[in-house]
């Protein structure tokens, strides 16, 4: 009787931890977090929040979804929508490739030239890393919209012409490094820990930000970053450009004269002010990169060249650093990229889909116990899938070659794999063996993907 009574409070105890634990990662998104519950000594000890926080993510996206339609809007695509999180996984796969190198300078600044000793332990130190971090995001945001060769890096954020929260997840894999010189001034006072959890934290608050289901927070509107303040910098809209470059707290845009509120004088358009249309997450990261060196090379003079580079993407020879006010386009309207697929397609993406995603989190939960040139493999699996699904959203004309290789690659590879589970193995090698046969028939013409069109 004794262990029965023992056992069920076991239970009740496990239970109230799992809903505590979930409770604390849902509460993460808000940056609602128990400082004595998030110190570290070492940047080592860091939990990746990011990570940790995509089924909240999915969860959170879910509800926007039914909250929109509810509203008579239309919701999140799932060609855009699955692309915002095709970004979000490939910079996840090139932290796992860096193993958190882009930190080591860092580090190495704290180790060797800091100025104080703040306790880690303390919550002085908390609070110091929270607003310093967010100080300095600002300055690295601003300079991703100020300077052409980080606009190239970040212009990846800005793709979707859709904003939702999605586009939260919407990352650049490089901008990492790219942005990373912009905080190591904190590596002076902040422990190499506090600085790690709270970079995290800022771009887990500004997920939920992203999306038109929410109208205002009020008086905190004053404060903080809302979806309000970000809808506006997402615009391509002349009055929308270069403001609102805050992470948590917008009170550095109204400090350094960069904030704009909301208006309902016009209707905001999101995206690039040349949009690219695609759903292939590579070409996306990389495309703008080549205008970047297109517009170095047309370039006269050296100084023309390195203002190129550095000075706005909107720059011109004779026109001031982040260009004439008076001839940058105003994006007034603009019909959607998008492309209509049959019913039976988007299952089959979607099943693809989920199967590369349990691959990322399999990878993410086992890649420090594994080789580097097994990490690599994954990583291009992972990342090659992906592509190949978006060009599978655009139907694009390489995709179904592009599929063929693919599913008989990974019909190979899991059969030539020992596999824990050897019925899963063979399920999973049918699967990409009927796959890649039948796109084999879509490339002979016997079977086609009609209805299609490249508007909304």
């Amino acid at each position: 009787m004794a262990d029965a009574v023992f056992a069920n409070a076991t239970s009740e105890d496990g239970f109230s931890d799992m809903v505590g634990d979930h409770l604390k990662g849902i509460g993460r998104l808000f940056y609602l977090h128990s400082p004595k519950d998030t110190m570290f000594e070492r940047k080592e000890d860091v939990p990746n929040f990011f990570r940790q926080s995509f089924p909240y993510f999915f969860l959170f996206m879910i509800m926007e979804h039914i909250v929109l339609r509810m509203k008579g809007k239309p919701g999140i695509r799932l060609n855009d929508g699955l692309t915002s999180i095709s970004h979000g996984i490939f910079q996840e796969c090139g932290r796992i490739l860096w193993r958190g190198a882009e930190s080591y300078l860092y580090t190495w600044i704290y180790v060797n030239f800091r100025l104080v000793d703040l306790p880690w332990d303390q919550t002085f130190t908390w609070y110091a890393a929270a607003l310093g971090v967010d100080f300095c995001y600002y300055w690295m945001h601003r300079a991703c919209h100020e300077v052409h060769i980080l606009w190239a890096q970040h212009q990846v954020h800005h793709t979707s012409e859709d904003f939702n929260m999605g586009v939260g997840i919407r990352q650049s894999v490089l901008q990492g490094w790219c942005g990373f010189a912009f905080y190591l001034p904190l590596a002076l006072v902040i422990p190499p820990a506090q600085f790690v959890m709270h970079h995290q934290f800022s771009y887990l608050y500004m997920f939920w930000i992203h999306t038109e289901a929410i109208k205002s927070l009020g008086p905190l509107e004053y404060i903080l970053n809302s979806p309000s303040h970000h809808r506006v910098h997402h615009g391509s809209n002349k009055y929308c450009l270069d403001v609102n470059y805050g992470g948590v707290l917008i009170i550095w845009d109204r400090l350094f004269g960069t904030f704009k509120p909301e208006t309902d004088k016009f209707e905001i358009v999101y995206g690039l002010i040349y949009n690219q249309p695609s759903f292939n997450p590579l070409y996306l990261q990389a495309f703008y990169n080549n205008y970047v060196i297109e517009k170095f090379n047309k370039m006269n003079t050296f100084g023309d060249k390195v203002r190129a580079i550095v000075w706005g993407p909107s720059w011109e020879p004779g026109t001031p650093r982040l260009g004439d006010e008076d001839i940058k386009i105003d994006v007034e309207n603009r019909d959607k990229f998008d492309v209509k697929l049959p019913l039976w397609c988007n299952v089959y993406l979607v099943a693809h889909y989920t199967i590369v995603l349990y691959g990322f989190f399999e990878l993410a939960s086992k890649y420090m116990g594994m080789t580097p040139i097994s990490v690599l493999i994954f990583v291009f699996y992972i990342i090659a899938s992906l592509t190949i699904i978006g060009m599978l959203f655009d139907n694009s004309k390489y995709a179904a070659l592009s599929e063929v290789v693919r599913c008989s690659a990974l019909a190979f590879f899991t059969r030539s794999v020992a596999v824990s589970s050897p019925a899963l193995a063979t399920g999973l090698q049918v699967f990409y063996v009927a796959s890649a046969m039948f796109w084999c028939l879509n490339i002979l013409k016997f079977l086609e993907i009609k209805k299609t069109r490249k508007v909304e």
